[in-house]
């Protein structure tokens, strides 16, 4: 088969790796443009690109694929099929028609649950307990085509956006490597959508992280885990933001204190009154430092966060 991989971040890097370690033959890669970063502001190339480089493969990195001429590009290129993961650029119809064996989708969910942009940490932040990669043949719907594959994995108490992420970007591989040989034995069974069962992931954005001191303490814990390492979490102490790195529930409740009340601080952590039950803040950050532990903030000797204080 001629494959041709689009995708972007380090989660599609994992999966082109795969497909190069198990002598899969990519013709080419499409990426997005080169971003600006760091003080400098310079061009760098995203983890994709930096693979195919890494090993010859030609790299194309249109604004867009709705124009003839990135149509008539790829088309030349002649792919069987296409692998896309997280490329971050709509794929038109005209495009999904070029690869003579349909475009290929890694998602990083159980399709339906959740579909979108931002599928692992909606999972953490809703309490899912299960989550996968789903191998997917793509429609011009937002995740809407027939399900080829899937995979599975827990999502344990200690996961965060992070360690999930790492987690499903290697399982991702593994999927895709495993549905091509499928494909090329004929044994690929597509298996449509129930969309009645279908979530939104919305895209992250950082005000996404306020945290509401009303919900349940659960809520807010899943919430901190699901954005980290982004967005990241915080609260409002006065004039000071403070972001919120890691928690825990303690198993207590009522307290006549309003949701946001500081109730204790000890060596252990700040314990924070909740909509239900009671918040431990284990790691923080004040502005301008960098996150520690509350044992840390203690023995600097700074009298932030005490009892009988509201955070909003």
């Amino acid at each position: 088969m001629r494959i041709v991989f689009a995708g972007t971040p380090d989660f599609a890097a994992t999966a082109l790796q795969a497909l190069l370690d198990n002598d899969y033959p990519v013709t080419a890669v499409y990426t997005q443009p080169d971003r600006p970063a760091g003080r400098g502001r310079q061009l760098v190339p995203g983890p994709v690109k930096q693979v195919a480089l890494a090993h010859r493969l030609p790299v194309f990195q249109p604004e867009s694929l709705k124009t003839t001429e990135a149509q008539e590009e790829l088309r030349a290129l002649a792919p069987d099929v296409m692998v896309v993961a997280a490329y971050g650029l709509i794929l038109p119809p005209e495009v999904l028609a070029i690869p003579t064996r349909g475009c290929l989708n890694i998602h990083a969910s159980l399709l339906p649950r959740w579909r979108g942009a931002a599928p692992i940490q909606r999972a953490i932040a809703a309490g899912d307990r299960q989550t996968g990669i789903t191998i997917m043949q793509m429609d011009k719907g937002l995740d809407t085509g027939d399900m080829l594959l899937t995979r599975t994995t827990p999502i344990t108490d200690e996961d965060t956006g992070g360690s999930l992420h790492d987690r499903l970007a290697e399982l991702g591989g593994e999927a895709i490597v495993a549905a091509l040989k499928s494909l090329q034995a004929g044994e690929l069974k597509a298996q449509p959508q129930d969309n009645s069962q279908a979530c939104y992931a919305h895209k992250l954005s950082k005000q996404d992280g306020h945290i509401n001191w009303q919900a349940p303490a659960r809520d807010i814990h899943n919430l901190v885990r699901a954005f980290n390492p982004w967005p990241g979490t915080y609260t409002d102490l006065d004039n000071q933001r403070i972001r919120i790195h890691q928690t825990e529930v303690l198993q207590e409740d009522g307290s006549a204190e309003a949701p946001g009340t500081i109730l204790r601080r000890s060596r252990e952590g700040v314990d924070v009154r909740c909509g239900e039950q009671t918040l431990r803040i284990l790691r923080l950050q004040l502005p301008g430092s960098r996150a520690q532990s509350v044992n840390d903030l203690i023995n600097g000797g700074r009298e932030l966060l005490l009892p009988g204080q509201e955070l909003h």
